[in-house]
């Protein structure tokens, strides 16, 4: 268990995001991360889609090249969450062995289950991806063509599809601050 954090002693940890595509991840951190800074906290996102343009430049979406990227992004999680800086990540991170893997690699990590049931995503589908998954225009899409393996026992689930980002966000922020992770 880590101490509560302050802006001068601040104890890094990671948030771990996992969910399908659209379930909010990304919208959740972003909030997240704002409520971080209004507290004085050192926090970075590292979101999936801007990791595989700048360090996962080149992976494929086969279960190698996922893991690969999970991997990268855990691994860079884990350099800042000691160095004292709040590393949230955002990425579907399909599979229960990587995550797994990237668990033990850190000291203070906190899985967070954006969960949403698939056909809700499909009628939201924000990016149409499920659209062209459908249409078999895109292969290996998490969710319909790939398998996405759901956290048995993640710290904080939110369920995307009854909770607003911004419940979620609280949700989160009320079981870091119950667990000595953050001084809200």
């Amino acid at each position: 268990m880590t101490q509560a954090m302050t802006n001068k002693n601040q104890t890094g940890f990671t948030l771990w995001f996992t969910g399908l595509s659209g379930a909010g991840k990304s919208t959740i951190s972003n909030i997240l991360e704002k409520k971080f800074r209004e507290l004085g906290l050192k926090i970075e996102i590292l979101d999936g889609d801007i990791v595989r343009t700048h360090l996962s430049k080149g992976l494929g979406f086969s279960k190698e090249d996922r893991d690969t990227n999970i991997r990268r992004i855990g691994y860079v999680a884990s350099l800042l969450s000691r160095n004292g800086v709040i590393a949230v990540t955002a990425a579907i991170s399909p599979y229960l062995g990587v995550r797994q893997e990237v668990r033990e690699m850190h000291e203070n990590f906190v899985e967070v289950y954006a969960k949403c049931p698939l056909e809700v995503l499909e009628k939201r589908d924000v990016k149409g991806l499920y659209k062209k998954a459908r249409a078999g225009e895109i292969a290996q899409f998490t969710g319909v063509s790939d398998p996405y393996e759901e956290p048995a026992n993640a710290e904080v689930v939110v369920e995307t599809n009854k909770e607003t980002p911004e419940e979620s966000a609280s949700k989160i922020i009320n079981w870091l601050t119950e667990h000595g992770y953050i001084e809200a």
